[in-house]
């Protein structure tokens, strides 16, 4: 009897509980339609030639990244022209780019977003030595290098040139990678190289330290400046590069567009975050051209910037991701959207079940009395023995 009495309890709380468990399976289901999905394990970046900068900078995001699950490839390629058709390619293109300031102006798509700006960038004319310019118009009828095609260095070399008189009409312009332009300058097969790229990039030391070829300052550099919005203008003082050797011998004035990280606007946005962080690791520290804590920056812009990054230079660092790994973080974060539609579902639905059960429970005890009285012995006493087998089987027979 009383295993079928614990039988019939477990009949009723299923009967109570089945429907809330079967409603709370497709609150899950429905839930989670809308958690947006993870962030790709790989992602890719458009970089540079392999002796620029951009190029240096990839890799150092690419091991930043590895450390939290993420691999990111990175491609090589001519420059910031050529990073942005990559960006806008429909196929065969990438989820981020690094892109000189002042490229943006070629864009065909509104497709893309800036992240930050993340260091200045200088313009950089070095020349032979027997050759005195002092304005970029007496660089006219010179065997000039102005990068390689699809460079942001050739597009504001070109442009530069041009306001100056010069063109290819005049003058004997070349389209050479960084180390070529470097190579040939120091055999003097061309008389002036041209450009864009930080102090740091290693091919730019060789010309530093050459006592054949020197470094042009900038006059008019405010003029430029102002024609060219995107363009900084920059003091490289005197010693600054080497005490010791006194170089430059003088203040040099330079003129210097910014770098950005740029990206398509369906990159997922919990990588911008990790991003941001990636960019603080490598450019934060400030060199000989910014200070420390200057970049990342959301000024000097040439797209829209993402709302993910806005919120991060207002917020720091996605709160979770503080205090999380990242994969943690982001598991958290897209459960949240999840988990608590279902905590508004549940809690009625737990606040009534007391009351369903009491109910329940009460309508039983109800029907066990009715048949109670069915065999109530004043009312049956004559029948009562005869048929007691009976009744009590019956009994044990109701819900």
């Amino acid at each position: 009897m009383l295993k079928k009495r614990k039988k019939s309890g477990d009949k009723e709380k299923l009967k109570i509980f089945g429907p809330v468990a079967f409603i709370i399976i497709i609150g899950f289901f429905v839930s989670y339609q809308f958690v947006a999905p993870a962030p790709p394990r790989h992602v890719s970046i458009a970089t540079g030639s392999p002796d620029g900068a951009y190029f240096a900078y990839g890799k150092a995001y690419s091991k930043i990244l590895k450390r939290n699950g993420i691999q990111l490839e990175v491609r090589e390629t001519a420059g910031s022209v050529e990073n942005l058709g990559l960006l806008e390619a429909d196929a065969g293109g990438v989820d981020m780019a690094f892109m000189q300031g002042g490229i943006g102006a070629l864009a065909k798509s509104d497709d893309i977003r800036s992240i930050g700006s993340l260091y200045y960038e200088p313009l950089w004319i070095f020349h032979q030595t027997n050759i005195k310019p002092n304005r970029l118009s007496d660089l006219k009828g010179l065997r000039i290098s102005v990068g390689l095609e699809g460079s942001g260095t050739k597009i504001l070399a070109i442009n530069m040139l041009g306001l100056n008189g010069i063109t290819a009409n005049n003058t004997r312009l070349f389209s050479y990678s960084h180390q070529k332009s470097v190579d040939m300058l120091l055999s003097r097969e061309i008389d002036v190289a041209i450009f864009v790229t930080t102090r740091r990039a290693p091919f730019l030391q060789e010309l530093l330290k050459s006592k054949t070829i020197s470094l042009m300052g900038l006059e008019r550099a405010e003029a430029y400046a102002l024609r060219y919005h995107y363009l900084y203008v920059h003091k490289l003082p005197e010693g600054m590069i080497n005490f010791e050797a006194n170089f430059p011998e003088r203040d040099i004035t330079l003129v210097a567009p910014t770098t950005q990280l740029v990206v398509r606007s369906d990159l997922h946005p919990a990588l911008i975050g990790m991003l941001l962080q990636t960019a603080q690791e490598v450019h934060g520290t400030g060199s000989e051209m910014e200070r420390a804590g200057e970049f990342p920056s959301p000024k000097y812009l040439d797209f829209k910037l993402s709302k993910e990054a806005e919120r991060f230079y207002k917020s720091g660092p996605p709160f979770l991701q503080r205090y999380f790994p990242f994969w943690v973080a982001n598991f958290l974060s897209r459960m949240k959207s999840m988990l608590l539609p279902l905590l508004v579902l549940l809690y009625p639905l737990l606040k009534l079940m007391p009351s369903i059960y009491r109910w329940r429970m009460r309508a039983r005890i109800y029907r066990w009395y009715a048949k109670l009285d069915a065999v109530d012995p004043d009312t049956y006493e004559a029948d009562i023995t005869a048929h007691l087998d009976e009744y009590t089987a019956q009994a044990d027979s109701e819900p």
